[in-house]
């Protein structure tokens, strides 16, 4: 699992949890869950700038 902190911080912020099966993006009680394959794509868009 690879576990990313989204503010210089590194509790204050929500964070992006990386396993084999999913991404988690958010915390407690504001989670989103994707699959890899939405990972990939959601990178896919931003590395693009359509997002």
């Amino acid at each position: 699992m690879k576990i990313v902190t989204l503010c210089k911080e590194g509790s204050c912020c929500p964070v992006v949890k990386i396993t084999e099966t999913q991404v988690e993006i958010g915390e407690k009680g504001n989670l989103c869950v994707l699959t890899r394959e939405q990972w990939e794509t959601l990178k896919e868009k931003i590395l693009s700038k359509e997002l």
